[in-house]
């Protein structure tokens, strides 16, 4: 018990520090540290508790969500897709509510094109843009390493997308931002019904461990997942958005094992998914939204 509680501590650490955007010298040498003890620290080794309130302040975290008591708020989005990397890396089974795209499920192609979007995403006036922008290099790497992670242990996905979010995606494409030029908009919504058709194809192919259902209604705001451990459950709410307007700049998450929040989302998350179109039902909603949608110059190409 012990050793998972500073594992935890470890990895929330380095999740911080990274959202922070200081390099590891700079923690360390505004901390009082040296580098090597830092990086022991995010390994899980033990530490003293008054370095451990040095670092969240400099973090600019609170000491209790440093040491995960009650809920973490994690207001960079660098510091949240690094937490959900580590949670997924002991995870034997994830549930899902996203908007149109489930990341882990998406297509490579989808993955090229998220640093292109994300990119837009930022506002051109937005203080400190070169920080945002810097971000977003941290993200990708931290993304391709969740990709990588999912593709290497295969924990099992129950997935709910929202049938109103995947029909506005389809029609407004895979963008960052409303003022793109109408050849690329087009390029773009090509895209997205390319996504849309690997989803489809994702349902057909039936992979075991894959289950994806789609909600006619709206889905809760920002989504939620349900992470299943081999010694604990943890939840996790996020404003953070990979997909239909994209948003990794401004929001707090929250990350918690807290028994009442994990039953109320649990039971939301079973009562969608026994209304939710699944099998081939699903795949039939996708591939005829991609029928009734114009799509411009794009030829669908259909699996299976």
């Amino acid at each position: 018990m012990v050793a998972t509680r500073y594992d935890d501590i470890g990895n929330r650490l380095r999740a911080f520090r990274l959202g922070s955007g200081l390099s590891a010298e700079e923690v360390a040498q505004r901390a009082g540290i040296s580098r090597t003890a830092l990086y022991r620290s995010e390994r899980g080794e033990l530490v003293k508790v008054e370095t451990l309130e040095k670092l969240a302040d400099l973090l600019g975290v609170s000491i209790t969500t440093l040491l995960g008591v009650g809920i973490e708020y994690v207001a960079s989005a660098v510091a949240y897709f690094e937490r959900i990397r580590q949670i997924e890396e002991t995870a034997e089974h994830i549930a899902v509510i996203a908007g149109p795209i489930s990341f882990l499920l998406a297509s490579t192609r989808f993955v090229e094109m998220l640093d292109v979007t994300l990119r837009e995403s930022i506002p051109d006036g937005l203080p400190d843009r070169d920080r945002a922008m810097a971000d977003i290099d941290a993200i990708m790497d931290v993304l391709r390493a969740r990709k990588a992670g999912y593709a290497a242990r295969r924990p099992s996905i129950v997935n709910l997308m929202s049938a109103l979010e995947i029909d506005r995606f389809v029609r407004d494409g895979m963008a960052g931002r409303h003022d793109l030029p109408e050849a690329i908009r087009r390029e773009r919504r090509a895209l997205a019904r390319q996504e849309m058709a690997h989803f489809a194809s994702v349902i057909e192919e039936a992979e075991i461990g894959i289950q994806i259902g789609i909600v006619r209604e709206t889905l809760p705001q920002g989504g939620f997942q349900i992470f299943r451990q081999p010694t604990r459950q943890v939840l996790t709410t996020s404003p953070f958005r990979l997909g239909e307007h994209p948003n990794v700049h401004v929001g707090v998450a929250m990350i918690t094992s807290a028994p009442e929040a994990l039953n109320l989302h649990r039971r939301t998350f079973e009562t969608m998914w026994k209304r939710a179109m699944k099998g081939s039902d699903a795949a039939r909603f996708l591939r005829g939204l991609l029928d009734r949608v114009p799509d411009g110059n794009l030829r669908v190409v259909r699996r299976g």
